[in-house]
């Protein structure tokens, strides 16, 4: 059972937002963009994320290790289409000693698209899990 928040729908509520156009390919014989095009929308986002609070991934990835993936959901609520400019929405929901959780929601025409969540472990060159950086949990209490 997941013990953190669920995503808000208020995209007031989010530390950060990223702006992205849908491209032809992402969509499928429907017209609407593929259900698998999602977590690459969310995996750009938190890059763009660690840039704007002066983490790069690359800075990060050297001076922590990987971040891995533990867990990824998606709820999917209204379809996104070619050439629609959605916001995915970020913010830090929730730390333990070595995992954190992302929370997004994605919007595009004052619609509510989708809500998802990203639970996250920094690993180091072996794949063993290590302990949270203090930025994290900084940014998580805020």
């Amino acid at each position: 059972m997941r013990s953190t928040p669920e995503p808000s729908l208020l995209p007031s509520e989010y530390a950060f937002s990223h702006h992205i156009r849908v491209r032809f390919s992402e969509t499928d014989a429907m017209g609407i963009v593929h259900h698998s095009r999602y977590l690459p929308y969310l995996e750009e986002t938190r890059v763009e994320y660690l840039r704007f609070i002066g983490q790069s991934y690359a800075d990060s990835r050297e001076s922590l290790g990987d971040s891995a993936v533990l867990e990824a959901n998606v709820k999917y609520r209204q379809p996104l289409k070619f050439d629609d400019l959605l916001t995915v929405h970020l913010i830090l929901a929730a730390t333990t000693g070595a995992t954190f959780t992302i929370n997004y929601l994605i919007t595009a025409n004052d619609n509510i698209i989708s809500t998802a969540y990203t639970q996250h472990a920094y690993i180091n060159a072996q794949g063993r899990p290590q302990r949270l950086p203090a930025w994290i949990k900084e940014l998580a209490a805020q």
